[in-house]
């Protein structure tokens, strides 16, 4: 029995998960019932027509991805309490004086 056969659009789309939106690339192929091995071929296909090669500073383990998560979480937090910060400020400035 052959595996199955999926189009370069389609291998792309899957590449580009992992290549530009960090997605890890075990939960993907889980995801989407497309084996490890396939899909790491894919990545490094596609990240060598990007001219990327395949480094591996590129490949993000789960624990470095929840690490980045956490990261970014803390900055979006930050975020939001400077924009809460700058809204109050906002309402101060433009009051009327009386």
């Amino acid at each position: 029995m052959m595996g199955k056969h999926y189009d370069q659009e389609y291998k792309d789309y899957v590449s580009k998960l992992i290549v530009e939106e960090n997605r890890v690339m075990r939960e993907v192929a889980y995801e989407l019932d497309i084996p490890y091995g396939t899909l790491r071929r894919w990545v490094k296909d596609y990240r060598n027509r990007l001219g990327e090669g395949d480094s591996k500073e590129k490949y993000i383990t789960p624990s470095e991805h929840e690490k980045t998560l956490k990261q970014k979480e803390k900055e979006i937090a930050k975020l939001k309490e400077e924009n809460e910060i700058l809204k109050k400020a906002m309402h101060i400035f433009t009051q009327d004086p009386k």
